[in-house]
């Protein structure tokens, strides 16, 4: 099995600062979200308010995508390329970003309306927020992870939402993407068991229909198969032995 990689007191700090940054960044685009606006101009902002306050997007060259922000919109559930796109009245968009500071990557994602929105779809984003929420509360030293993804799947379930089974969290760090992957379903007692000092990104990402993807040509963006609402919520957070951080 891999190793988790863990933090010594200076690398918190600078996860600290860098969560804070996203946060930040992530509460002004929400702000900017209305009719009309384009996801390309809402990346150009989250662009430069990362680099404003000294840290680097932590997406745009990951892996060879081409911005700071994925910006997917309804039945888009991940990496949707911001663009020439207009967001249109009664809309959901979820607006994912990272932030590299110190040669440490964070990570976080919201799903907002645009305008009015259906119940039907403020529904959905709630799921995805309390999901996240109960998977915060439980996270510390010695819970594994089938613990966590149990944990969010009850909470999707009961709000009448599913899974998308194939799309998980993840460590993170000095690299993006690493050890371990953490599911939005499975089965408490298994999995790996998480050690003090180590960052995880937990992301609910939810669909009212169902829980394949299909791939756009872009390469990037997946998309509920059958065109159902996504919602998709993130937080970077730091394992620690009482309990947990919420970093971004």
């Amino acid at each position: 099995m891999p190793d988790f990689e863990t933090f010594n007191e200076s690398q918190i700090e600078s996860l600290k600062k860098g969560g804070k940054i996203l946060r930040g960044c992530l509460d002004y685009v929400a702000t900017l979200v209305e009719p009309g606006i384009t996801t390309g101009e809402l990346d150009m902002k989250a662009e430069e308010y990362i680099c404003d306050h000294g840290a680097k997007p932590g997406f745009k060259g990951y892996r060879g995508f081409p911005a700071t922000l994925c910006t997917s919109v309804n039945e888009e559930c991940v990496h949707g390329i911001p663009g020439k796109r207009a967001l249109v009245e009664g809309n959901i968009i979820s607006i994912d970003c990272g932030v590299l500071l110190d040669q440490l990557y964070t990570d976080a994602c919201i799903t907002v309306g645009v305008g009015g929105v259906s119940t039907e779809a403020q529904d959905l984003i709630n799921v995805s927020e309390e999901a996240l929420a109960a998977a915060v509360g439980l996270i510390a030293q010695g819970v594994r992870i089938g613990d966590i993804s149990a944990c969010i799947e009850k909470v999707i379930r009961k709000g009448g939402a599913v899974p998308v089974k194939s799309l998980t969290g993840h460590g993170l760090g000095s690299t993006l993407h690493q050890f371990p992957d953490i599911p939005n379903w499975g089965t408490k007692g298994t999995g790996a068991t998480l050690p003090p000092f180590t960052l995880i990104a937990v992301e609910p990402i939810v669909s009212l229909g169902d829980n394949d993807v299909k791939a756009a040509d872009d390469g990037w963006t997946l998309s509920i198969a059958d065109g159902a609402l996504s919602a998709h919520s993130e937080h970077t957070i730091l394992v620690i032995p009482e309990g947990n951080i919420v970093i971004a």
